[in-house]
């Protein structure tokens, strides 16, 4: 049950989208199988699975060393009619739905920003929101399966002027968006959304 269990971890982190979560599971599995192949005396599977486990290890490190960095992460904003953003709101369509249903992306258009959150050249995210006075009222805010253990969304909310330099001095999240992950970005509940205040900038 031991060996047959290490080997399903292994299995199923290799189904997992999320390179986190691939990762962890990945990691787990070595471990298992590296104590049972070790009581079994099978000295090429220790061997084999020690060395993934090392690999794992390291990229883990990796991961959670710069999720929060952000040299790792850049903040790039585009036209609301941009192709490119155009078509990454095309291709992941269906995932975007299934976390803010309501979301309608021809209306506002006359008010809204759009920000894509890149990792290397890799996009893993895009917010849009619009103004509402000195609220920014996030429309999207949406981050990649591969991403979706990180919070990428904190490089355009907490670690940049984005919204401040045009006068905001809140920014509220799409109401109703499943599994939200603001409270973990310092934002507090506000009816069926979540709002963040924002520090006045800085005088010159």
């Amino acid at each position: 049950m031991i060996g047959w269990t290490g080997s399903a971890l292994l299995v199923w982190s290799l189904l997992q989208a999320r390179i986190l979560r691939l990762r962890a599971l990945n990691l787990v599995g070595c471990l298992v199988l590296i104590g049972y192949n070790a009581a079994l005396a099978v000295w090429p599977m220790v061997g084999l699975n020690v060395v993934l486990a090392v690999i794992n290890l390291w990229y883990l490190r990796g991961m959670l060393a710069t999720r929060h960095d952000a040299q790792t992460y850049q903040v790039v904003e585009v036209g609301v009619d941009d192709q490119f953003l155009a078509h990454i709101l095309r291709v992941h369509a269906a995932d975007i739905a299934r976390f803010d249903p309501g979301l309608r992306l021809d209306q506002h258009t006359e008010r809204r920003s759009a920000f894509l959150v890149l990792r290397a050249d890799e996009v893993v995210g895009v917010v849009l929101a619009r103004a509402e006075g000195e609220t920014a009222q996030v429309d999207l805010d949406y981050v990649t399966q591969r991403f979706r253990d990180f919070t990428p969304g904190e490089f355009v909310y907490r670690r940049s002027s984005l919204f401040t330099d045009r006068g905001f001095r809140r920014v509220v999240s799409p109401p109703g968006m499943v599994a939200p992950y603001y409270h973990r970005l310092g934002f507090r509940p506000e009816g069926g959304s979540y709002a963040l205040d924002l520090p006045l900038p800085a005088a010159a």
